[in-house]
């Protein structure tokens, strides 16, 4: 392999489009024949598994339980709850009609018609407050009943006009939280319980460094008194809002009726909140992690942990270096990494070693290991690491490897989460007057945009007019007021010059 690397274009040269290239190298989804819909391959679907499989355990420590709800909701469950409807109306896919007729054309071929007009039409849910209120309205009586604490794992459609894999599709799959309670301070506690939840999910198994915090009002959940997140920047030093968490106040239970007598016989509403995470994270892992040569998978998210590559010159050593690659595999499973029997996958496939090794580095293995004529002399493996330069290989006694690999994947994901932060917090800084605000958000030639800005951290006292004013001409959002304390301080707003106590985070965003 020559010194070019494995994805083009470079990060560097054509960022988003890197992107692409590296899901379609790592064999990870494909673009649907249903535009902005993706069909999601065993490589990419095996992370998001262990991604639920992780926060299923910790959703039912806390007490949740899992259901399933429909996909289809009327659309008078819908204009319920005025600013929620208004804030998916754009996105919302329709159903009109329950039934198709077969028109023969004159020639010979059929066209199919929708037929049946339904009475009432239905959404396909884009997210499920709306049902799963009608639902605890008619399981929620009293506060016996309560804390109602529901998830539900399915997919939505939201109809994304501008669809990129993992990150913003029409159809994605996801979580969503959903609970009722008692009193405004047990849903409050509920909210920014899940957030921490998802803040320790996401630092520690995907390697991720988010920054909690509080969504401005403009950008807030539609029907929400509160949406809490979590935001994380990626190698363009764009964000993404990683996940949410929504204390709904009551204003979903009064529209959904959800009603309870009160521990003095009082009826009353209930203090809702939802919560949710989606494949999304796929894309935001990606995004961080990267490289120009492909995927690096964080090993408590990988779907094999090691791949042994047979190294085979000659036809008659064929069987005895795979039965070493089967022995040294064998002994390894019964290792454990972070809960997990270390999983190893056997290359087997009669292609170049070269071949094998580069599509495993751009699938982003944590290890590679390769079992040779030469390594069975002397008892050895010669192992790679992802998070390492391609060429580097550490030559390791077997007994040793098998015993040493648990905590060498620790260390490749303790790595990720090093690398991630030290990059984020290089590429935050405070501003305090419109003029640097400009620059920092301005890439120097138009034509062809450099990786530029990042997180910019300002004192805010303006409008939602101002806010949408600097959304309009640089592209910028806030994207959180963080919970952090060293983000309060005493200063002026960059734009209105008023005072403020803290400041908040600009950047652009997916």
């Amino acid at each position: 392999m020559s010194s070019q690397s494995a994805i083009q274009p470079t990060r560097q040269a054509d960022f988003p489009e890197w992107y692409q290239q590296v899901i379609k190298a790592a064999d990870m989804a494909e673009n649907s024949e249903v535009r902005g819909c993706m069909v999601i391959k065993p490589w990419g679907y095996g992370i998001w598994e262990l991604i639920q499989a992780r926060l299923d355990k910790a959703f039912k420590d806390s007490g949740h339980k899992n259901a399933y709800f429909p996909l289809l909701i009327p659309v008078s469950y819908m204009e319920r709850e005025a600013s929620h409807v208004e804030g998916f109306a754009t996105e919302c896919a329709v159903v009109t009609h329950h039934r198709l007729e077969a028109k023969k054309n004159p020639d010979g071929s059929v066209k199919m018609i929708p037929s049946g007009e339904l009475t009432e039409p239905f959404i396909i849910r884009p997210t499920s407050e709306t049902i799963i209120g009608a639902a605890f309205s008619r399981w929620i009586k009293s506060y016996r009943d309560l804390p109602l604490l529901i998830n539900q794992w399915c997919n939505v459609m939201r109809w994304e006009m501008r669809p990129r894999l993992f990150l913003r599709t029409a159809e994605f799959l996801w979580q969503e939280g959903h609970t009722a309670h008692e009193t405004a301070d047990d849903a409050q506690k509920e909210a920014l319980q899940m957030l921490k939840v998802y803040e320790d999910f996401m630092r520690d198994h995907l390697a991720l460094p988010v920054i909690t915090g509080e969504k401005s009002e403009s950008e807030r959940f539609p029907g929400a008194d509160n949406t809490y997140c979590l935001e994380t920047m990626v190698q363009d030093r764009k964000a993404i809002q990683a996940g949410t968490s929504h204390f709904l106040g009551q204003n979903f239970s009064k529209a959904c009726n959800i009603r309870f007598l009160n521990r003095s016989g009082v009826e009353e509403n209930a203090w809702t909140t939802s919560w949710g995470v989606s494949t999304r994270l796929i894309g935001t892992m990606i995004m961080t992690h990267g490289d120009d040569d492909g995927l690096i998978l964080p090993p408590r998210v990988a779907p094999s942990h090691v791949v042994i590559i047979p190294v085979i010159p000659k036809e008659e050593v064929r069987d005895q270096i795979l039965k070493a690659c089967q022995d040294f595999a064998q002994k390894l499973k019964e290792k454990t990494f972070h809960e997990r029997n270390i999983e190893v996958e056997i290359d087997r496939r009669d292609e170049n070693g070269g071949v094998k090794n580069w599509e495993w580095i751009k699938k982003g293995v944590p290890l590679r290991i390769e079992i040779g004529p030469r390594d069975l002399e002397k008892n050895q493996v010669a192992l790679a690491r992802r998070d390492r330069e391609h060429r580097k290989k550490d030559f390791l006694n077997m007994d040793d490897a098998i015993a040493k690999i648990p905590s060498i994947l620790q260390e490749i994901q303790d790595t990720l989460l090093q690398r991630a932060t030290a990059y984020s917090n290089e590429n935050m800084k405070k501003i305090d007057t419109l003029e640097d605000f400009k620059k920092f958000f301005t890439p120097k030639n138009e034509n062809k945009p450099e990786i530029h800005g990042g997180f910019a951290l300002c004192h805010w006292a303006g409008s939602r007019e101002d806010e949408a004013r600097l959304k309009q001409e640089f592209k910028v959002t806030i994207r959180c007021l963080p919970f952090d304390k060293t983000f309060q301080e005493d200063g002026k707003c960059f734009l209105t010059q008023k005072p403020s106590s803290k400041r908040v985070i600009f950047a652009k965003s997916y």
